[in-house]
Protein backbone atom coordinates (compact mmCIF):
# COMPACT_ATOMS: atom_id res chain seq x y z
CA UNK A 1 0.00 0.00 0.00
CA UNK A 2 1.41 3.25 -0.78
CA UNK A 3 -1.53 5.88 0.18
CA UNK A 4 -3.24 5.99 3.79
CA UNK A 5 -6.59 4.63 4.54
CA UNK A 6 -9.51 6.70 6.02
CA UNK A 7 -10.11 6.44 9.43
CA UNK A 8 -13.50 5.38 11.23
CA UNK A 9 -15.00 8.74 10.95
CA UNK A 10 -12.93 10.45 8.16
CA UNK A 11 -12.23 13.00 10.00
CA UNK A 12 -8.48 13.05 11.15
CA UNK A 13 -7.13 16.64 10.92
CA UNK A 14 -3.95 17.68 10.03
CA UNK A 15 -0.87 19.63 11.59
CA UNK A 16 0.80 21.79 9.76
CA UNK A 17 4.45 20.98 9.64
CA UNK A 18 7.44 23.03 11.38
CA UNK A 19 11.11 22.83 11.50
CA UNK A 20 12.64 22.78 15.45
CA UNK A 21 15.92 23.28 16.99
CA UNK A 22 17.61 21.18 20.04
CA UNK A 23 17.70 23.70 22.96
CA UNK A 24 16.16 26.96 24.23
CA UNK A 25 19.52 28.69 23.36
CA UNK A 26 19.17 28.24 19.66
CA UNK A 27 15.51 28.26 18.89
CA UNK A 28 14.64 31.31 17.11
CA UNK A 29 11.99 33.90 17.26
CA UNK A 30 9.42 34.97 14.71
CA UNK A 31 6.58 37.98 15.35
CA UNK A 32 3.08 37.04 14.20
CA UNK A 33 0.68 40.32 13.67
CA UNK A 34 -2.80 40.29 14.15
CA UNK A 35 -5.97 42.06 14.12
CA UNK A 36 -5.20 43.34 18.11
CA UNK A 37 -1.67 43.49 17.96
CA UNK A 38 1.20 41.05 17.56
CA UNK A 39 3.29 38.67 19.54
CA UNK A 40 6.29 36.32 19.10
CA UNK A 41 6.49 32.59 18.53
CA UNK A 42 9.94 30.57 18.69
CA UNK A 43 10.64 27.15 17.30
CA UNK A 44 8.95 24.29 18.70
CA UNK A 45 11.95 22.51 20.42
CA UNK A 46 13.11 19.66 23.28
CA UNK A 47 15.63 20.15 25.84
CA UNK A 48 17.22 17.44 27.70
CA UNK A 49 18.22 18.08 31.27
CA UNK A 50 18.96 14.66 32.00
CA UNK A 51 22.58 13.61 32.65
CA UNK A 52 24.68 12.68 29.30
CA UNK A 53 26.66 9.37 29.61
CA UNK A 54 29.37 7.40 27.22
CA UNK A 55 27.92 7.56 23.79
CA UNK A 56 24.54 8.98 24.87
CA UNK A 57 25.37 12.16 21.72
CA UNK A 58 25.28 8.85 19.68
CA UNK A 59 21.22 8.32 20.29
CA UNK A 60 20.64 12.16 21.76
CA UNK A 61 22.03 13.92 18.15
CA UNK A 62 20.33 17.57 17.09
CA UNK A 63 18.57 15.45 14.03
CA UNK A 64 16.80 13.24 16.29
CA UNK A 65 15.90 15.39 18.82
CA UNK A 66 14.37 17.68 15.95
CA UNK A 67 12.36 14.26 14.53
CA UNK A 68 11.08 14.53 18.51
CA UNK A 69 10.47 17.87 18.39
CA UNK A 70 8.11 17.66 15.55
CA UNK A 71 6.06 14.42 16.90
CA UNK A 72 5.56 16.62 19.74
CA UNK A 73 4.41 19.38 18.45
CA UNK A 74 2.18 17.45 15.40
CA UNK A 75 0.98 14.71 18.04
CA UNK A 76 0.85 15.91 21.96
CA UNK A 77 -2.09 17.65 21.68
CA UNK A 78 -4.21 14.94 20.60
CA UNK A 79 -2.19 12.57 23.16
CA UNK A 80 -3.74 15.36 25.63
CA UNK A 81 -6.85 14.86 24.99
CA UNK A 82 -6.91 11.49 24.49
CA UNK A 83 -5.44 11.36 28.10
CA UNK A 84 -8.44 13.32 29.54
CA UNK A 85 -10.91 11.30 27.98
CA UNK A 86 -9.69 8.50 29.84
CA UNK A 87 -10.63 10.33 32.67
CA UNK A 88 -14.24 10.95 31.82
CA UNK A 89 -14.54 7.42 31.03
CA UNK A 90 -13.93 6.55 34.45
CA UNK A 91 -16.59 8.87 35.98
CA UNK A 92 -18.69 7.72 33.83
CA UNK A 93 -17.76 3.96 35.12
CA UNK A 94 -17.74 5.06 38.66
CA UNK A 95 -21.46 6.25 38.20
CA UNK A 96 -22.34 3.11 37.01
CA UNK A 97 -22.34 2.90 33.14
CA UNK A 98 -20.33 -0.22 31.85
CA UNK A 99 -18.53 -0.52 28.59
CA UNK A 100 -20.09 -1.58 25.79
CA UNK A 101 -19.80 -2.62 22.27
CA UNK A 102 -20.18 1.08 20.28
CA UNK A 103 -22.82 1.73 18.22
CA UNK A 104 -21.27 4.11 16.37
CA UNK A 105 -18.34 1.47 15.21
CA UNK A 106 -21.19 -1.15 14.16
CA UNK A 107 -21.07 -1.01 10.77
CA UNK A 108 -17.06 -2.00 11.02
CA UNK A 109 -17.82 -4.78 13.09
CA UNK A 110 -20.46 -6.09 10.13
CA UNK A 111 -17.98 -5.44 7.35
CA UNK A 112 -16.37 -8.45 6.12
CA UNK A 113 -14.54 -6.94 2.95
CA UNK A 114 -11.45 -5.54 5.36
CA UNK A 115 -8.58 -6.81 6.92
CA UNK A 116 -5.20 -5.75 8.60
CA UNK A 117 -2.05 -5.95 6.96
CA UNK A 118 -0.69 -9.03 8.95
CA UNK A 119 3.02 -10.22 9.39
CA UNK A 120 5.85 -8.11 8.35
CA UNK A 121 8.63 -9.97 6.90
CA UNK A 122 10.40 -11.38 9.88
CA UNK A 123 6.92 -11.91 11.84
CA UNK A 124 5.51 -15.11 9.75
CA UNK A 125 5.70 -17.12 12.76
CA UNK A 126 5.56 -15.92 16.58
CA UNK A 127 5.03 -19.34 18.02
CA UNK A 128 7.20 -18.13 20.80
CA UNK A 129 8.23 -14.33 22.05
CA UNK A 130 10.53 -13.92 24.98
CA UNK A 131 10.13 -10.93 26.88
CA UNK A 132 12.32 -8.56 28.92
CA UNK A 133 14.10 -5.41 29.33
CA UNK A 134 16.51 -3.78 27.06
CA UNK A 135 19.66 -3.58 29.34
CA UNK A 136 22.82 -5.13 27.52
CA UNK A 137 23.12 -8.63 29.51
CA UNK A 138 19.42 -9.45 29.48
CA UNK A 139 19.38 -8.39 25.54
CA UNK A 140 22.24 -10.33 24.60
CA UNK A 141 20.57 -13.83 26.69
CA UNK A 142 17.11 -13.22 24.63
CA UNK A 143 18.93 -12.71 21.31
CA UNK A 144 20.86 -15.55 21.82
CA UNK A 145 17.59 -17.62 22.71
CA UNK A 146 16.02 -19.98 20.24
CA UNK A 147 12.83 -17.74 20.51
CA UNK A 148 11.65 -16.09 17.55
CA UNK A 149 10.73 -12.80 18.68
CA UNK A 150 12.28 -10.58 21.19
CA UNK A 151 10.07 -8.01 23.02
CA UNK A 152 12.47 -5.31 23.63
CA UNK A 153 10.77 -3.63 26.62
CA UNK A 154 10.92 -0.05 27.23
CA UNK A 155 7.63 -0.07 29.53
CA UNK A 156 6.41 -2.13 32.33
CA UNK A 157 9.81 -4.52 32.61
CA UNK A 158 12.01 -1.54 32.48
CA UNK A 159 12.19 0.74 35.12
CA UNK A 160 12.19 4.04 33.42
CA UNK A 161 15.59 6.21 34.84
CA UNK A 162 17.20 8.22 32.76
CA UNK A 163 19.92 5.85 32.25
CA UNK A 164 18.00 2.70 31.60
CA UNK A 165 15.35 5.16 28.73
CA UNK A 166 18.93 5.63 26.78
CA UNK A 167 21.18 3.30 27.48
CA UNK A 168 18.40 0.62 26.48
CA UNK A 169 18.12 2.72 23.32
CA UNK A 170 22.15 2.24 22.74
CA UNK A 171 21.82 -1.87 23.15
CA UNK A 172 19.12 -1.43 20.51
CA UNK A 173 21.11 0.46 18.43
CA UNK A 174 23.99 -1.59 18.79
CA UNK A 175 22.21 -5.12 17.96
CA UNK A 176 20.68 -3.19 14.67
CA UNK A 177 24.55 -2.59 13.75
CA UNK A 178 25.60 -6.44 14.77
CA UNK A 179 28.01 -4.68 17.45
CA UNK A 180 26.07 -5.66 20.99
CA UNK A 181 28.32 -6.57 23.44
CA UNK A 182 28.57 -6.41 27.17
CA UNK A 183 31.13 -7.32 29.68
CA UNK A 184 30.08 -7.72 33.72
CA UNK A 185 31.99 -5.84 36.83
CA UNK A 186 33.46 -8.69 37.26
CA UNK A 187 35.04 -9.02 33.54
CA UNK A 188 32.87 -11.31 32.49
CA UNK A 189 31.48 -11.10 28.31
CA UNK A 190 29.38 -11.07 26.81
CA UNK A 191 28.23 -11.54 23.04
CA UNK A 192 25.44 -12.43 20.19
CA UNK A 193 26.21 -15.99 19.31
CA UNK A 194 23.03 -16.64 17.77
CA UNK A 195 23.26 -16.72 13.43
CA UNK A 196 20.03 -16.11 13.27
CA UNK A 197 18.52 -13.70 15.75
CA UNK A 198 14.68 -13.06 17.33
CA UNK A 199 12.83 -10.82 14.92
CA UNK A 200 13.07 -7.54 17.65
CA UNK A 201 9.33 -5.85 18.66
CA UNK A 202 9.91 -2.51 20.75
CA UNK A 203 7.53 -1.69 22.83
CA UNK A 204 7.37 2.14 24.12
CA UNK A 205 5.52 3.00 27.42
CA UNK A 206 2.35 3.93 27.35
CA UNK A 207 0.56 7.29 26.41
CA UNK A 208 0.46 8.34 29.80
CA UNK A 209 3.94 8.53 30.96
CA UNK A 210 6.03 11.39 30.44
CA UNK A 211 9.85 11.93 30.59
CA UNK A 212 11.18 14.44 33.42
CA UNK A 213 14.37 14.37 31.47
CA UNK A 214 13.31 16.23 28.29
CA UNK A 215 11.07 19.23 28.40
CA UNK A 216 9.05 20.12 24.83
CA UNK A 217 8.64 23.49 24.08
CA UNK A 218 6.08 25.05 21.69
CA UNK A 219 5.87 27.85 19.59
CA UNK A 220 4.19 29.89 22.39
CA UNK A 221 7.20 29.14 24.48
CA UNK A 222 5.10 27.01 27.00
CA UNK A 223 6.60 23.78 28.03
CA UNK A 224 5.57 20.13 29.28
CA UNK A 225 7.68 17.25 29.46
CA UNK A 226 7.66 14.89 26.71
CA UNK A 227 6.03 11.95 25.98
CA UNK A 228 7.53 8.96 27.15
CA UNK A 229 5.95 6.94 23.84
CA UNK A 230 7.33 9.56 21.65
CA UNK A 231 10.51 9.49 22.94
CA UNK A 232 11.01 5.57 23.03
CA UNK A 233 9.08 5.26 19.24
CA UNK A 234 11.08 8.21 17.84
CA UNK A 235 14.32 7.63 18.55
CA UNK A 236 13.98 3.74 18.20
CA UNK A 237 11.97 4.59 14.70
CA UNK A 238 14.41 7.59 13.87
CA UNK A 239 17.98 5.82 13.97
CA UNK A 240 16.99 2.19 13.38
CA UNK A 241 14.32 1.73 10.85
CA UNK A 242 15.95 2.19 7.75
CA UNK A 243 19.06 -0.51 8.93
CA UNK A 244 16.37 -3.14 10.14
CA UNK A 245 14.85 -2.67 6.60
CA UNK A 246 18.09 -3.12 5.14
CA UNK A 247 18.68 -6.51 7.26
CA UNK A 248 15.61 -8.22 6.30
CA UNK A 249 12.67 -7.37 9.07
CA UNK A 250 11.48 -3.70 9.64
CA UNK A 251 10.55 -1.59 12.42
CA UNK A 252 8.29 -3.43 14.41
CA UNK A 253 5.96 -2.25 18.15
CA UNK A 254 4.19 -3.17 20.48
CA UNK A 255 1.57 -0.71 21.65
CA UNK A 256 -0.02 -0.49 25.36
CA UNK A 257 -2.20 0.16 27.45
CA UNK A 258 -4.67 1.98 24.90
CA UNK A 259 -7.98 2.59 25.89
CA UNK A 260 -9.75 3.36 22.63
CA UNK A 261 -9.53 3.06 18.82
CA UNK A 262 -8.57 6.90 19.00
CA UNK A 263 -5.73 6.22 20.63
CA UNK A 264 -4.81 3.79 17.98
CA UNK A 265 -5.79 5.79 15.44
CA UNK A 266 -3.39 8.24 16.99
CA UNK A 267 -0.88 5.95 16.66
CA UNK A 268 -1.32 5.47 13.35
CA UNK A 269 -1.27 8.87 12.54
CA UNK A 270 2.68 9.37 13.89
CA UNK A 271 3.28 6.00 12.25
CA UNK A 272 1.77 7.64 9.15
CA UNK A 273 4.06 10.76 9.52
CA UNK A 274 7.07 9.14 10.58
CA UNK A 275 7.24 6.80 7.36
CA UNK A 276 7.07 10.14 5.39
CA UNK A 277 9.44 12.07 7.43
CA UNK A 278 12.54 9.48 6.26
CA UNK A 279 11.09 8.29 3.07
CA UNK A 280 10.23 4.97 4.03
CA UNK A 281 7.38 3.49 2.14
CA UNK A 282 3.93 3.71 3.55
CA UNK A 283 2.69 0.59 5.65
CA UNK A 284 6.61 -0.40 6.56
CA UNK A 285 6.02 -0.32 9.95
CA UNK A 286 3.98 -3.01 12.22
CA UNK A 287 2.13 -2.46 15.34
CA UNK A 288 0.92 -5.53 17.46
CA UNK A 289 -1.51 -4.21 20.14
CA UNK A 290 -1.39 -5.21 23.87
CA UNK A 291 -5.41 -5.28 24.78
CA UNK A 292 -4.70 -4.91 28.60
CA UNK A 293 -7.65 -2.61 29.46
CA UNK A 294 -11.36 -3.51 29.82
CA UNK A 295 -12.11 -0.45 27.61
CA UNK A 296 -9.86 -1.88 24.09
CA UNK A 297 -11.42 -5.15 25.15
CA UNK A 298 -14.86 -3.86 23.58
CA UNK A 299 -13.33 -2.03 20.74
CA UNK A 300 -10.70 -4.64 19.37
CA UNK A 301 -12.48 -4.53 15.77
CA UNK A 302 -12.28 -0.93 15.74
CA UNK A 303 -8.09 -1.13 16.86
CA UNK A 304 -7.60 -3.35 13.99
CA UNK A 305 -9.03 -1.04 11.41
CA UNK A 306 -7.71 1.98 12.25
CA UNK A 307 -4.29 0.50 12.25
CA UNK A 308 -5.08 -1.96 9.96
CA UNK A 309 -2.23 -0.34 7.28
CA UNK A 310 0.37 -1.08 9.89
CA UNK A 311 -1.19 -3.56 12.13
CA UNK A 312 0.51 -6.99 12.49
CA UNK A 313 -1.87 -8.34 15.62
CA UNK A 314 -3.47 -8.49 18.86
CA UNK A 315 -1.95 -9.56 22.32
CA UNK A 316 -3.55 -10.76 25.57
CA UNK A 317 -2.25 -8.61 28.31
CA UNK A 318 -3.88 -10.44 30.95
CA UNK A 319 -2.10 -9.39 33.92
CA UNK A 320 -2.62 -5.33 33.21
CA UNK A 321 -6.02 -6.25 31.92
CA UNK A 322 -7.24 -7.62 35.73
CA UNK A 323 -6.19 -4.56 36.66
CA UNK A 324 -7.64 -2.70 34.39
CA UNK A 325 -10.91 -4.00 35.61
CA UNK A 326 -9.85 -3.66 39.18
CA UNK A 327 -8.81 0.21 38.59
CA UNK A 328 -12.29 0.39 36.77
CA UNK A 329 -14.79 -0.72 38.51
CA UNK A 330 -13.01 -0.75 42.26
CA UNK A 331 -15.45 1.20 43.90
CA UNK A 332 -18.88 -0.69 42.29
CA UNK A 333 -19.25 -2.73 44.76
CA UNK A 334 -18.97 -6.76 45.62
CA UNK A 335 -19.90 -7.66 42.08
CA UNK A 336 -16.36 -6.54 40.71
CA UNK A 337 -14.45 -7.77 43.86
CA UNK A 338 -11.74 -10.06 43.06
CA UNK A 339 -10.58 -13.10 45.60
CA UNK A 340 -6.96 -13.96 45.53
CA UNK A 341 -4.68 -12.93 42.39
CA UNK A 342 -3.81 -16.70 42.23
CA UNK A 343 -7.58 -17.40 41.94
CA UNK A 344 -7.77 -15.47 38.79
CA UNK A 345 -6.55 -17.51 36.11
CA UNK A 346 -6.77 -18.16 32.34
CA UNK A 347 -9.86 -20.13 32.40
CA UNK A 348 -12.38 -18.46 34.89
CA UNK A 349 -15.20 -17.52 32.69
CA UNK A 350 -14.70 -13.51 32.05
CA UNK A 351 -10.76 -13.86 31.02
CA UNK A 352 -12.24 -17.11 28.68
CA UNK A 353 -14.68 -15.09 26.81
CA UNK A 354 -11.66 -12.03 26.66
CA UNK A 355 -9.14 -14.82 24.97
CA UNK A 356 -11.54 -16.23 23.22
CA UNK A 357 -12.94 -12.65 21.41
CA UNK A 358 -9.64 -11.80 20.93
CA UNK A 359 -8.47 -14.78 19.11
CA UNK A 360 -12.24 -14.76 16.78
CA UNK A 361 -11.90 -11.10 16.23
CA UNK A 362 -7.91 -11.14 15.31
CA UNK A 363 -8.46 -14.50 12.54
CA UNK A 364 -11.42 -12.85 11.24
CA UNK A 365 -9.59 -9.80 10.12
CA UNK A 366 -6.00 -11.06 9.24
CA UNK A 367 -3.87 -10.44 12.38
CA UNK A 368 -2.32 -12.25 14.67
CA UNK A 369 -3.27 -13.41 17.84
CA UNK A 370 -0.23 -13.93 20.84
CA UNK A 371 -1.13 -15.06 23.49
CA UNK A 372 0.55 -13.63 27.08
CA UNK A 373 2.72 -14.46 30.25
CA UNK A 374 2.85 -17.40 32.58
CA UNK A 375 4.35 -15.40 35.69
CA UNK A 376 6.21 -18.46 36.34
CA UNK A 377 9.43 -19.20 36.07
CA UNK A 378 12.56 -21.82 36.51
CA UNK A 379 15.07 -21.97 39.55
CA UNK A 380 18.07 -23.54 38.09
CA UNK A 381 19.29 -24.50 41.93
CA UNK A 382 15.62 -25.75 42.86
CA UNK A 383 14.12 -28.73 40.57
CA UNK A 384 11.22 -28.90 42.58
CA UNK A 385 10.15 -25.29 41.44
CA UNK A 386 11.10 -25.75 37.93
CA UNK A 387 9.13 -28.37 37.75
CA UNK A 388 6.47 -27.00 38.93
CA UNK A 389 7.15 -23.84 36.38
CA UNK A 390 7.78 -26.21 33.22
CA UNK A 391 4.35 -27.78 34.45
CA UNK A 392 2.56 -24.76 34.61
CA UNK A 393 3.51 -22.90 31.41
CA UNK A 394 2.65 -26.20 29.57
CA UNK A 395 -0.73 -26.18 30.74
CA UNK A 396 -0.44 -22.55 29.92
CA UNK A 397 0.76 -22.64 26.28
CA UNK A 398 -1.27 -25.87 25.32
CA UNK A 399 -4.40 -24.22 26.14
CA UNK A 400 -3.45 -21.00 23.95
CA UNK A 401 -2.24 -23.23 21.10
CA UNK A 402 -5.36 -25.18 21.00
CA UNK A 403 -7.45 -21.82 21.13
CA UNK A 404 -6.25 -20.32 18.21
CA UNK A 405 -3.36 -18.65 19.14
CA UNK A 406 -0.33 -17.55 16.63
CA UNK A 407 2.26 -17.38 19.38
CA UNK A 408 2.51 -16.88 23.01
CA UNK A 409 5.08 -14.99 25.45
CA UNK A 410 7.87 -16.57 28.08
CA UNK A 411 10.06 -14.80 30.76
CA UNK A 412 12.92 -17.09 30.63
CA UNK A 413 15.17 -18.74 27.93
CA UNK A 414 14.43 -22.10 29.73
CA UNK A 415 11.19 -21.85 29.10
CA UNK A 416 11.05 -21.73 25.57
CA UNK A 417 11.39 -25.36 24.92
CA UNK A 418 8.71 -26.37 26.80
CA UNK A 419 6.25 -23.42 25.25
CA UNK A 420 7.64 -23.90 21.78
CA UNK A 421 6.24 -28.03 21.85
CA UNK A 422 2.93 -27.34 22.97
CA UNK A 423 2.63 -25.05 19.98
CA UNK A 424 4.71 -27.02 17.82
CA UNK A 425 2.01 -29.56 18.84
CA UNK A 426 -1.12 -27.46 17.15
CA UNK A 427 0.91 -25.64 14.13
CA UNK A 428 3.21 -28.26 12.79
CA UNK A 429 5.29 -27.07 9.81
CA UNK A 430 2.71 -24.05 9.68
CA UNK A 431 4.13 -20.62 10.80
CA UNK A 432 1.19 -19.55 12.33
CA UNK A 433 -2.85 -20.23 12.02
CA UNK A 434 -4.62 -17.39 11.09
CA UNK A 435 -6.90 -19.16 9.05
CA UNK A 436 -8.91 -20.10 12.24
CA UNK A 437 -11.59 -18.04 12.28
CA UNK A 438 -13.15 -19.05 15.34
CA UNK A 439 -16.75 -18.70 13.75
CA UNK A 440 -18.66 -20.37 16.28
CA UNK A 441 -17.37 -17.78 19.09
CA UNK A 442 -19.67 -15.29 20.08
CA UNK A 443 -19.05 -12.87 23.03
CA UNK A 444 -21.18 -10.81 24.95
CA UNK A 445 -20.60 -7.58 26.75
CA UNK A 446 -22.07 -9.25 29.98
CA UNK A 447 -19.76 -12.59 29.77
CA UNK A 448 -17.02 -9.70 29.43
CA UNK A 449 -18.23 -8.25 32.88
CA UNK A 450 -18.82 -11.27 34.64
CA UNK A 451 -16.17 -10.69 37.18
CA UNK A 452 -18.90 -12.44 39.85
CA UNK A 453 -18.47 -15.66 38.53
CA UNK A 454 -14.81 -15.81 39.51
CA UNK A 455 -15.87 -16.93 42.87
CA UNK A 456 -12.51 -18.16 45.09
CA UNK A 457 -12.06 -16.35 48.36
CA UNK A 458 -9.63 -13.82 49.88
CA UNK A 459 -6.96 -15.42 52.36
CA UNK A 460 -5.10 -14.19 54.40
CA UNK A 461 -2.24 -15.68 53.04
CA UNK A 462 -3.58 -13.59 49.96
CA UNK A 463 -3.71 -10.43 51.36
CA UNK A 464 0.08 -11.27 52.96
CA UNK A 465 1.55 -11.97 48.90
CA UNK A 466 -0.39 -9.05 47.73
CA UNK A 467 1.55 -6.49 50.66
CA UNK A 468 4.84 -8.84 50.03
CA UNK A 469 4.91 -8.45 46.02
CA UNK A 470 4.02 -4.66 45.91
CA UNK A 471 6.62 -4.04 48.44
CA UNK A 472 8.95 -5.93 46.64
CA UNK A 473 8.54 -5.10 43.40
CA UNK A 474 8.31 -1.37 43.84
CA UNK A 475 11.84 -1.43 45.70
CA UNK A 476 13.36 -3.15 42.97
CA UNK A 477 11.56 -0.56 40.64
CA UNK A 478 13.16 2.44 42.57
CA UNK A 479 16.47 0.87 42.29
CA UNK A 480 15.95 0.98 38.46
CA UNK A 481 15.26 -2.96 37.90
CA UNK A 482 11.92 -3.22 36.48
CA UNK A 483 11.53 -7.15 36.09
CA UNK A 484 12.18 -8.65 39.66
CA UNK A 485 11.94 -12.53 39.99
CA UNK A 486 9.97 -12.66 43.24
CA UNK A 487 9.55 -16.12 45.09
CA UNK A 488 9.75 -17.59 41.66
CA UNK A 489 7.27 -15.75 39.67
CA UNK A 490 8.41 -13.33 37.09
CA UNK A 491 6.90 -9.73 38.70
CA UNK A 492 6.84 -6.35 36.45
CA UNK A 493 4.72 -2.86 36.98
CA UNK A 494 1.23 -4.98 35.93
CA UNK A 495 1.42 -7.62 38.83
CA UNK A 496 2.32 -4.82 41.31
CA UNK A 497 -0.30 -2.92 39.98
CA UNK A 498 -2.91 -6.07 40.59
CA UNK A 499 -1.57 -6.34 44.33
CA UNK A 500 -2.03 -2.85 45.46
CA UNK A 501 -5.30 -2.25 43.43
CA UNK A 502 -6.79 -5.35 45.52
CA UNK A 503 -5.35 -4.09 48.70
CA UNK A 504 -7.12 -1.16 48.09
CA UNK A 505 -10.03 -2.41 46.80
CA UNK A 506 -10.67 -4.77 49.79
CA UNK A 507 -9.84 -2.40 52.62
CA UNK A 508 -11.98 0.32 50.67
CA UNK A 509 -15.13 -2.32 50.28
CA UNK A 510 -14.83 -4.18 53.92
CA UNK A 511 -13.77 -7.05 53.00
CA UNK A 512 -13.62 -10.57 54.85
CA UNK A 513 -11.11 -13.06 54.68
CA UNK A 514 -11.86 -16.87 54.74
CA UNK A 515 -10.38 -17.08 58.35
CA UNK A 516 -13.06 -14.11 59.13
CA UNK A 517 -10.76 -11.03 59.57
CA UNK A 518 -11.72 -7.62 57.90
CA UNK A 519 -9.09 -6.43 55.64
CA UNK A 520 -8.40 -2.54 56.70
CA UNK A 521 -5.44 -0.33 56.79
CA UNK A 522 -4.32 -0.87 60.20
CA UNK A 523 -4.14 -4.41 59.35
CA UNK A 524 -2.18 -3.58 56.08
CA UNK A 525 0.52 -1.86 58.31
CA UNK A 526 1.04 -4.33 60.51
CA UNK A 527 1.67 -6.51 58.15
CA UNK A 528 3.90 -4.13 56.40
CA UNK A 529 5.83 -3.60 59.67
CA UNK A 530 6.21 -7.25 60.14
CA UNK A 531 7.78 -7.92 56.56
CA UNK A 532 10.41 -5.00 57.03
CA UNK A 533 11.17 -5.90 60.12
CA UNK A 534 12.20 -9.38 58.80
CA UNK A 535 14.30 -8.12 55.57
CA UNK A 536 18.16 -8.38 55.38
CA UNK A 537 18.20 -4.04 54.89
CA UNK A 538 21.14 -2.48 53.22
CA UNK A 539 22.11 1.33 53.29
CA UNK A 540 21.41 1.13 49.24
CA UNK A 541 17.73 -0.42 49.66
CA UNK A 542 15.15 1.66 48.84
CA UNK A 543 12.30 0.57 51.50
CA UNK A 544 11.45 3.19 52.76
CA UNK A 545 10.47 5.14 49.34
CA UNK A 546 8.57 1.91 48.87
CA UNK A 547 6.65 1.71 52.11
CA UNK A 548 5.95 5.46 51.16
CA UNK A 549 4.80 4.33 47.64
CA UNK A 550 2.87 1.75 49.02
CA UNK A 551 1.05 3.18 51.70
CA UNK A 552 0.13 6.17 48.73
CA UNK A 553 -0.93 3.98 46.33
CA UNK A 554 -3.14 1.04 48.28
CA UNK A 555 -4.08 2.70 51.70
CA UNK A 556 -5.10 6.37 51.00
CA UNK A 557 -8.50 7.42 50.30
CA UNK A 558 -7.46 8.56 46.36
CA UNK A 559 -6.71 5.85 44.05
CA UNK A 560 -3.92 6.57 41.89
CA UNK A 561 -4.14 5.53 38.10
CA UNK A 562 -0.91 4.27 37.82
CA UNK A 563 1.19 3.77 40.88
CA UNK A 564 4.25 4.37 38.57
CA UNK A 565 3.45 7.85 37.59
CA UNK A 566 3.46 9.70 41.52
CA UNK A 567 6.10 7.22 42.11
CA UNK A 568 8.19 8.43 38.91
CA UNK A 569 7.16 12.27 39.94
CA UNK A 570 8.95 11.91 43.39
CA UNK A 571 11.96 9.88 42.76
CA UNK A 572 13.15 9.90 39.56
Amino acid sequence: MNTPNPTIDQAVASVPTSSTSTNAATASTATVKTTTGSFATIRPHLEVTGPLGDRYDEILTPEALEFLAELHERFAGTRHDLLAARLQTRVDAANGRDPKFLGATESIRLDPTWSVAGAGPGLEDRRVEITGPTDRKMAINALNSSAKVWLADQEDATSPTWTNVIEGQLTLFDQVRGQLSFTSPEGKKYEVTNESTPTIVMRPRGWHLVDKHVTFVDRANRRMKASGSLIDFGLYFFHNAKKLIESGTGPYFYLAKLESHKEARLWNDIFTYAEKRLGIEYGTIRATVLIETIQAGFEMEEILYELRDHCAGLNAGRWDYIFSIIKTFRARGSRFVFPDRKQITMTVPFMRAYTELLVATCHRRGAFAIGGMSAFIPNRRDPAVTEQALSQVAADKKREATDGFDGSWVAHPDLIPTAQAEFDKVLGDRPNQVERTRPEVHVSAAQLLDVASVGGQITEAGVRGNVLIALRYIESWLRGVGAAAIDNLMEDAATAEISRSQLWQWIHENSVTAEGRRIDSAWVEEILDEIVNSLDRTPADRFDDALSVLRTSALEPEFPTFLTVGAYARFF
